[in-house]
């Protein structure tokens, strides 16, 4: 039921609120991968899986351009104090990948996942899924109330990984941004912390193993995240836009 004022105009619920606090770069461990903070010892892994030759089409939709130097790339991100950069690192594997919480707005317990890149070897896994599970489980068991995703408009990837995820599609920024050279149109997702309250767990049952058919490695997925988020949200009686994507989704 809506709320109304005194003068019997809606308003949004009450909330006893306090700013959220900083998230800063944390150790997580999850069954097929782990998160570490970035650090320049992770230069020579990186400089092996997502630097170099042969990994340009994994800066495409980045605002950076392909990176040959990953020491230089290394110390560049861990001084923007804008980004808390995590390495990706498949358990027992080399560091990966990058993801970041971003534009942290602690008075109003919103945050972003972005800044993401992820090696050959980790895109489309599990550990690569985890990941995000943790990064989102973190901000939200930290008390912020908004997780943002956002994406150029044209990486149908990232759109499609939004939706599996169970991020809700909010809306295309057209003309939001100009970089490389060429015109950006953003497109918006978020999840709530209503809605990751539904959304954990769904990801819980999907990460157990026995939802996958090599137990050990995490592959042969028996019911796919993508039905088992929709479900979840759907159950609880959460309206989820989506922009086609998910119905795209196996």
């Amino acid at each position: 039921m809506t709320r109304t004022n005194e003068h019997g105009q809606p308003v949004g619920d009450a909330l006893a609120w306090s700013p959220a606090p900083r998230l800063t770069p944390l150790v997580l461990e999850g069954r097929w991968v782990t998160l570490e903070p970035l650090a320049p010892a992770h230069a020579g892994d990186l400089g092996r899986t997502v630097c170099g030759p042969g990994t340009e089409g994994l800066w495409t939709y980045l605002f950076d351009d392909p990176q040959t130097d990953a020491a230089a790339y290394v110390a560049a991100r861990l001084a923007n104090p804008g980004l808390a950069s995590v390495v990706v690192r498949p358990r027992g594997g080399p560091a990966s990948g990058i993801a970041s919480w971003l534009r942290e707005d602690r008075a109003n317990g919103v945050v972003e996942v972005g800044g993401i890149i992820l090696g050959p070897q980790l895109q489309r896994t599990t550990a690569a899924t985890e990941a995000m599970w943790l990064m989102a489980a973190h901000a939200f068991g930290r008390g912020y109330r908004r997780y943002e995703w956002k994406c150029d408009a044209l990486n149908a990837p990232s759109r499609a990984a939004a939706a599996r995820l169970g991020f809700a599609y909010e809306g295309t920024f057209r003309q939001a941004t100009v970089y490389k050279g060429r015109n950006r149109d953003t497109a918006w997702f978020s999840v709530t912390d209503a809605e990751w309250a539904a959304l954990a767990p769904a990801y819980a049952a999907w990460l157990d193993p026995a939802n996958f058919e090599d137990q050990v490695a995490g592959t042969g997925q028996r019911t796919a995240l993508s039905a088992l988020t929709a479900r979840a949200l759907t159950n609880a009686g959460t309206a989820i836009p989506h922009d086609g994507t998910r119905a795209r989704l196996a």
